[in-house]
């Protein structure tokens, strides 16, 4: 089943654009079709409207679809300045190639990729343009998630971060995301990479570039794999003012314990690229280390191993995509 016809043949004008650029949002899906619908509303409900928006579906029936369709129906007023390119199609294997997929039907100086299940403040693309205006040089603009770090096991996490996460997978988008109320009113920060959920970029700067369809699924380190393919002298930056909230639906998730999707992105991300040097080795290796004592506690907690097998299936699945193998 496939369908990737537009739901409006009005021509696509956006909202007072800042400079007058232009942008697309992308967004994946599958068998969410209530997280879905809060995500595009919230587009609908931007100060400045994109000026297309791309799902690219991969559920199993067109529950999504329609509810997308009716949503526009229903904002007609908002719905008439955006063009939406929604294409139906279980046949895609994962994220990656739903990202692809969009990338080859952008027309727009502005591409903000966003997950199926967040929920951007009003003027979430109002500033990400902002920061394009006013800086002609960078090529990607990412917002920051506001509801992560402020419970007792974020603080945990926090910590194990900081002891295990070191040089190349250190990863300092998250040493802003634990700041996101302090941070509210500050300027554009400069990071290393984006998190796939809440990315934006110049067309123009990825014009050739693909996420790796070696990967399916969820697809974890495809983010920070896409960022660090860029172009040299590639500038990302973080603008604490573009500012969502993720909620991370449980829905169409692998039925898997929580520590095999860290353990497969960041085993990927080392074998594809980082496999190389004593320094990165080791970094890997006291990394896996950290994991394994995560697996190794969660066996004694709930008294099974399938956390140790969780981990070494994940880390094996890992090593095998990140050296194309599989």
């Amino acid at each position: 089943m496939s369908s990737t016809e537009p739901s409006l043949q009005v021509p696509p004008v956006a909202t007072e654009p800042a400079a007058g650029l232009s942008l697309a949002v992308v967004i994946p899906t599958r068998n969410r079709p209530r997280d879905l619908i809060i995500a595009v509303r919230t587009v609908l409900e931007q100060t400045v409207l994109p000026q297309e928006l791309v799902i690219v579906d991969q559920s199993t029936s067109d529950e999504s679809e329609r509810q997308v369709r009716a949503l526009f129906a229903e904002r007609a007023e908002a719905a008439a300045q955006v063009c939406l390119r929604y294409t139906l199609d279980p046949s895609i294997t994962g994220l990656t190639m739903a990202r692809n997929l969009a990338l080859d039907q952008n027309h727009c100086a502005i591409v903000l990729f966003l997950d199926d299940d967040v929920e951007a403040e009003p003027d979430f693309i109002e500033r990400l343009l902002e920061g394009y205006a006013e800086d002609p040089e960078v090529t990607g603009i990412s917002g920051i998630i506001t509801n992560y770090f402020y419970t007792p096991e974020a603080f945990t996490a926090r910590a194990w971060r900081w002891l295990f996460m070191r040089g190349a997978f250190r990863d300092d988008r998250y040493s802003v995301y634990y700041r996101a109320n302090e941070l509210r009113s500050a300027g554009r920060i400069p990071v290393s990479y984006f998190g796939g959920g809440l990315m934006s970029f110049r067309a123009a700067r990825i014009s050739g570039l693909r996420f790796d369809e070696n990967l399916r699924g969820a697809c974890e380190g495809e983010d920070v794999d896409f960022c660090l393919h860029l172009p040299a002298g590639a500038r990302l930056m973080v603008d604490p003012r573009a500012r969502l909230v993720h909620n991370r639906s449980e829905t169409a998730r692998a039925d898997e314990h929580w520590i095999a999707s860290l353990v497969r992105g960041n085993s990927y991300l080392y074998y594809r690229n980082w496999q190389h040097g004593w320094g990165n080795f080791i970094a890997f290796a006291w990394l896996m280390g950290g994991f394994a004592v995560l697996a190794l506690k969660a066996c004694v907690r709930g008294a099974s191993l399938a956390p140790w097998g969780a981990f070494t299936a994940a880390a094996r699945y890992g090593k095998e995509v990140g050296l194309g193998k599989k």
